[in-house]
């Protein structure tokens, strides 16, 4: 299994500067660029980080991760629908334990924000917080300019866990010590939502929310179309894969209808 991160980080708000581009791109060789080239996904502004690569801004690869065989195929493409990977949370009903460390206190409301959006859709996939040792941890991490969180992938195939930690940058040029809540809890529902096996809406075409990129392809764990989610443009699913600065995006009527199918 892929060992990524929807964040997967939320990344409409990155670093250009091109000096900073060129000195990450001299440390990538060819070989792993063609490695990660082999997964599905796009090389351009590869950046080097511990234990791995972060790819398309905003998704984790660990070294071990570069020699996986993609074997899940996209099942639809081209169309603004929600996304989910072949693998997803197991043993359900179930409630996933989630804490959260060396963050401002404002973070640990908007953690529980969150938690509140899922638990109201009455799945039998719940969340409760811990005041440590959760399943899902949430952590502290300087992820660079303009990166806002890191997920450590997708479901595990074989145990049907989510992966952890989730990295939120409270850095002052990504998130702040003090950012609006409700901006930050849908930061963190996202991160979450990869967590649980949910891939970018706008996989197919990184542009749509953040204003360039491509496709992100099947990247080895899958995207395959959750039937009921329409086929046109939707401008405020959580899922999306940047989000401006201070935008709130609780889940929308086509979200739920993926929640709901998965999870109910």
């Amino acid at each position: 299994m892929v060992a990524i991160l929807c964040g997967v980080v939320y990344s409409c708000k990155r670093d250009n500067a091109q000096d900073i581009v060129q000195q990450e791109k001299q440390t990538i060789s060819d070989n792993v660029k063609n490695q990660i080239s082999s997964l599905g996904y796009n090389t351009d502004n590869v950046r080097t980080v511990e234990g791995g690569y972060v790819v398309e801004g905003d998704i984790y690869l660990t070294h071990e991760s570069l020699n996986y065989k993609p074997n899940s195929p996209v099942l639809r493409i081209a169309n603004d629908e929600q996304y989910r990977t072949s693998c997803l949370i197991t043993g359900i009903p179930r409630t996933i334990t989630v804490s959260i460390s060396g963050l401002p206190a404002g973070y640990t409301t908007a953690t529980d924000i969150a938690i509140a959006r899922y638990n109201a859709l009455n799945l039998r996939l719940k969340f409760t917080r811990v005041a440590s040792g959760g399943q899902i941890k949430i952590q502290y991490a300087s992820l660079g300019a303009g990166i806002l969180g890191q997920s450590a992938g997708f479901p595990n195939c074989s145990t049907g866990n989510p992966p952890s930690p989730i990295k939120l940058n409270s850095d002052a040029n990504a998130l702040g010590s003090n950012p609006n809540q409700n901006y930050l809890a849908t930061v963190i529902a996202h991160e979450i939502g990869h967590t649980i096996g949910f891939r970018h809406t706008d996989y197919f075409n990184r542009a749509y929310s953040c204003g360039s990129g491509g496709n992100e392809g099947s990247a080895g764990v899958g995207a395959i179309n959750i039937p009921g989610t329409p086929t046109g443009g939707d401008p405020n699913s959580w899922m999306l894969a940047c989000i401006p600065n201070g935008v709130n995006r609780p889940f929308n009527a086509n979200d739920i209808i993926a929640l709901r199918y998965l999870y109910q």
